[in-house]
């Protein structure tokens, strides 16, 4: 018994996505189809699908999951450690500074090759 309630809930499971995949191709057809309507109210009807299609795809076992790996995501967020301003623009300035180096670097590297295959094929003149 117990496997016939899982398959009855995978079949809804799959006929709410389908609904909520409807919901959102046919917000998108209304969308281009009302061209002569205001923009602002067509975008504002879409995000009502499209928050509409997005109730109805979460109330599913696939939509559930998505929904709880998106809430533990922000409680890991939350527990970053973020830099400071002060350590942000040190390490920014740094970056910057190494990039300058080692463009100067491959620059002369770059400049000492040239030289050397000018010399050897006696275009340097």
């Amino acid at each position: 018994m117990n496997s016939r309630a899982e398959v009855r809930g995978s079949s809804l499971d799959v006929v709410k996505l389908a609904a909520a995949i409807f919901l959102l191709v046919g917000g998108i057809f209304a969308f281009y189809y009302f061209s002569g309507i205001s923009s602002l109210l067509r975008v504002i009807a879409l995000l009502v699908i499209g928050a509409g299609a997005a109730a109805i795809a979460f109330q599913t076992e696939q939509g559930r999951v998505l929904w709880q790996f998106v809430s533990d995501a922000r409680m890991e967020v939350r527990k970053v450690v973020w830099p400071s301003r002060q350590e942000t623009l040190q390490t920014t300035l740094i970056v910057v500074v190494m990039v300058l180096i080692v463009g100067i670097v491959l620059w002369l590297f770059d400049m000492v090759l040239m030289s050397i295959l000018r010399f050897l094929t006696g275009q340097g003149g």
